[in-house]
């Protein structure tokens, strides 16, 4: 009852997640985030060797929003269980591992070291990596790509499996579809949108990496209607990210067919933000007098 709800099989004290990317490996912000009062987080993407991501600079402010070109810094799933997992066994939230990889065995071989671990609640794989044997194409920009490597994920994983889709597509629905059927148990829309930023003065691009990805409040409208899209196209529950920063953003994405919801590039103006949201939409429940917020799911669909 309440905010509480159960997606893929994990259940959840309410729909508000932390994004990938945004929340460090789970602990960085244990002094800015009221963590008990979040639904669950997403670490950040592990890949099966480390990573120093890209040269500097690669993260810019944008017009209502960011640009980032980090190229998945990561220390690599060694390390990543060795370090960083034992200090989220106190965690009372679900924890969810963002995998990524640049070949379909290393999405494997990551979820297979992952396997026996405890304390991962599911895994999301971060299909927007460009695979590297096929010519540099992202993995979600081809829907046979995405049945390849989550069929490959689904095989190795008994937990579930949490597809995070790209936005930079022509019809996200195909992806989405390709996903449900290679055997995703849920979906996370949207990663963010190539974007880019030009200095001026210089005559050059901001970032080093030349283009990066768009987040904030600016990509709303899009997630916005890439959920609505695909919560009509499959029959997997639906994690709504982009642009986020208020309760009312997120009964919005719940309203066009999301379940759940993830915050990113919003903790990074307001740490304290997610927790501020849950009890919004807990004021927002009552004041509607619904005995459970998952009722508004879809509202927009009907």
């Amino acid at each position: 009852m309440g905010l509480d709800l159960v997606l893929a099989g994990i259940r959840l004290a309410n729909p508000v997640l932390m994004a990938s990317g945004t929340f460090g490996y789970g602990r960085e912000l244990d002094d800015l985030v009221n963590v008990p009062r979040l639904g669950g987080l997403i670490t950040k993407a592990i890949t099966l060797k480390p990573r120093a991501g890209n040269p500097t600079p690669r993260v810019t402010e944008t017009a209502a929003g960011m640009l980032n070109a980090i190229g998945l810094a990561n220390v690599g799933v060694e390390a990543f269980l060795a370090e960083k997992l034992p200090a989220l066994a106190g965690l009372s939230v679900p924890v969810i591992v963002n995998v990524a990889g640049s070949a379909v065995e290393e999405y494997v071989a990551v979820i297979e070291r992952l396997e026996s671990a405890p304390g991962i609640a599911a895994y999301e794989l971060n299909i927007s990596c460009p695979n590297v044997k096929h010519g540099g194409i992202a993995f979600g920009a081809d829907p046979c790509q995405v049945e390849k490597v989550v069929g490959a994920a689904r095989k190795a994983a008994k937990r579930p499996l949490i597809v995070k889709l790209s936005p930079n597509v022509s019809d996200i629905t195909v992806t989405a579809k390709a996903a449900e059927a290679a055997g995703a148990d849920a979906l996370s829309l949207i990663n963010t949108l190539i974007g880019m930023a030009v200095d001026v003065k210089r005559r050059k691009p901001v970032l080093a990496n030349i283009t990066g990805g768009l987040s904030g409040p600016a990509i709303k409208p899009v997630g916005l209607a890439m959920v609505y899209k695909t919560a009509a196209a499959v029959q997997i529950p639906l994690i709504g990210i982009g642009g986020i920063v208020s309760a009312t953003d997120v009964l919005e994405y719940l309203m066009v067919g999301a379940r759940a919801v993830q915050i990113g590039t919003g903790t990074f103006v307001d740490p304290s933000g997610a927790a501020r949201i849950v009890d919004e939409l807990e004021a927002w429940r009552v004041a509607q007098k619904l005995d459970n917020l998952q009722e508004i799911v879809g509202a927009c669909q009907r």
